[in-house]
């Protein structure tokens, strides 16, 4: 199991999720990257290569992933040009699958490439520019979730529709995903929250999401 966190965020983001998946009885692999140093098409190796390393050296049978924003999106750089023998499923937390309208505004301001980097200014909206954009369907087993609660009004102005302060629901939404679900969950806080938290380790199990008629489950 590989978790990925998301752009200007560290292992930290991720520890409560990590804990939990861990009790369950997952291996749980939960990395830092340098997320605001490189471009997407070299922090996916950086960030995924020596999580698979681990998961092999504990010989795990199937490496699922769970990835916060960007971590979704170096998921789908890094298997668009090499496969994983064992890949499991894949659980994405507030992904922004068809990029973000808030880069496309403040993308080219000096304080957004300080604080985002060069992967940062790829989430756009814009096909030439937008790295999520160019990556193609997915075609892998992938659960997304997404967000529709935000405690950044100003952000969410520039988003169209419901979102979660970062990503509108969607822009998380991916050509080939196998499941998709809208959480009460705002893009900073999602990794935590329990809603989120019981949906990951249900779809990593049952490759779909819980629904209201799956009560008995």
């Amino acid at each position: 199991m590989v978790l990925l966190h998301g752009l200007a965020r560290g292992p930290g983001a991720m520890t409560k999720l990590a804990r939990e998946l861990s009790d369950d009885g997952y291996i749980a692999v939960n990395n830092g990257y340098p997320s605001r140093r490189h471009p997407i098409d070299e922090l996916a190796p950086l960030a995924i290569e020596p999580a698979l390393d681990e998961c092999r050296s504990a010989d795990a049978n199937a490496v699922h992933f769970v990835t916060h924003s960007l971590g979704g999106i170096l998921v789908r750089a890094y298997l668009a040009e090499r496969s994983i023998d064992e890949l499991g499923r894949v659980v994405m937390l507030g992904p922004p699958n068809q990029g973000s309208e808030v880069v496309d505004v403040l993308g080219k301001t000096p304080a957004f490439r300080w604080a985002n980097g060069p992967a940062g200014a790829q989430l756009g909206t814009d096909p030439k520019t937008s790295t999520p954009l160019q990556l193609g369907p997915a075609n892998f087993e992938v659960g997304v979730i997404a967000g529709n609660r935000t405690v950044n009004f100003l952000l969410s102005r520039y988003l169209p529709g419901a979102d979660d302060g970062k990503v509108s629901v969607a822009s998380t939404k991916l050509q080939g995903m196998t499941d998709h679900i809208v959480l009460p969950a705002t893009h900073t806080f999602m990794m935590s929250n329990a809603g989120a938290i019981t949906q990951v380790k249900y779809f990593l199990e049952n490759g779909r999401f819980k629904r209201a008629d799956d009560a008995t489950d």
